[in-house]
């Protein structure tokens, strides 16, 4: 563990004045809003139980706030930035503010959705402020992309939150809940209020927890079950017989793949888990 001193990490000055001698204003087209309090984040990587020998890759690092604390307590983050005037000054800040930890920090300058590997070991833990009008599909990239994240631990917006978490049966349950399901156990972990950001958000966050387990048994690759998910979900009023007909080629072949799987056809979406929907597959392929 390092021994850096409590003011190594950014407060609201601190924040403030990096970003007005960069010039940075955060963008709503990005979702920016960036953490300006130090108990947050410390919070958040407590709440993500990182360990010592941890390589936690950040999506989205702002100016700093999150990386400074993960640094504190993992053995190397690698973080995924965007924004060119962000990339070029976090180096910098983290040198100033953690000159004996710089070594053990590396930036990706990129969109996450486009990132295929990572420098350094591989990582074994993502942490992040995820923006909030992209948190979902970069999440699940992640997921996908990089299968030696065992845990992670995401702060977005409280809606997201709840629908990431959400179990079936629950009204919020949809897409992303099966998706996140294929990858890992997902759970609300906390909330968090707005006046922790800058600028503060019109919505209040919370935080999800996925731990790694194994996609459910099937014989139907990811692509063909997350096909059913997006068909089933597409018109998720009306009953399976009806949504997965356009999948399955008539409502008569959907039926059959069903039954086959042990579904009822006038069961909607929402009520059917991962399992399931991988069945569905499984019987139609």
């Amino acid at each position: 563990m390092s021994t850096t001193e409590p003011d190594a990490l950014l407060g609201p000055a601190d924040i403030r004045e990096l970003a007005a001698a960069l010039g940075v204003r955060p963008t709503k087209q990005r979702g920016q809003n960036f953490v300006i309090d130090a108990n947050t984040v410390r919070r958040i990587v407590r709440t993500a139980e990182v360990r010592p020998d941890d390589v936690v890759v950040e999506v989205g690092p702002g100016l700093g706030s999150l990386t400074l604390a993960l640094l504190e307590a993992a053995d190397r983050v690698v973080a995924v930035e965007i924004d060119d005037t962000l990339a070029a000054a976090l180096p910098a800040t983290i040198t100033a503010r953690m000159p004996e930890r710089a070594t053990r920090f590396s930036l990706v300058h990129s969109d996450a959705m486009d990132v295929r590997e990572l420098p350094g070991p591989p990582p074994t833990a993502l942490v992040a402020n995820l923006p909030y009008n992209v948190a979902v599909p970069v999440l699940l990239h992640m997921l996908d992309r990089f299968p030696t994240i065992e845990r992670t631990l995401v702060m977005v917006q409280a809606e997201v939150a709840d629908r990431l978490a959400a179990r079936p049966g629950n009204k919020v349950y949809g897409v992303p809940s099966v998706k996140a399901n294929w990858y890992a156990d997902v759970k609300r972990a906390g909330s968090i209020g707005r006046n922790v950001f800058w600028p503060a958000p019109n919505v209040d966050s919370g935080l999800v927890s996925l731990v790694r387990r194994d996609p459910p048994e099937t014989t139907a690759t990811k692509r063909e079950v997350f096909a059913v998910v997006d068909a089933a979900f597409a018109q998720r009023r009306k009953t399976l017989r009806a949504a997965l007909a356009g999948w399955a080629g008539s409502p008569a072949a959907a039926e059959a793949a069903l039954l086959a799987a042990g579904v009822s056809p006038q069961a909607r979406g929402e009520s059917l888990t991962v399992e399931e929907f991988a069945r569905i597959a499984e019987a139609r392929a």
